[in-house]
């Protein structure tokens, strides 16, 4: 059983999740629980060979990994 402070970690965790059920509920209708915005950086070109043979040998997407490093970095 989950106790109080990990099920509010849980809660936040997937609040977009809630937020788009609590929608469908008032609404009827059924929107996207997150969305993706593109953005524009500029990389290092040698960092960028590297990064893209790393994801084609590991068959990763590049924004998976882009994202999942900012994820880990604003949680520190």
């Amino acid at each position: 059983m989950l106790d109080i402070k990990r099920l509010m970690n849980k809660i936040k965790e997937n609040e977009p999740y809630l937020n788009a059920l609590e929608e469908l509920d008032r609404t009827g209708k059924l929107r996207k629980a997150t969305y993706k915005e593109r953005v524009n950086f500029t990389i290092d070109a040698d960092l960028m060979l590297g990064f893209n043979e790393y994801c084609r040998k590991n068959n990763y997407k590049k924004s998976t990994i882009v994202e999942s490093l900012i994820r880990r970095l604003l949680q520190q």
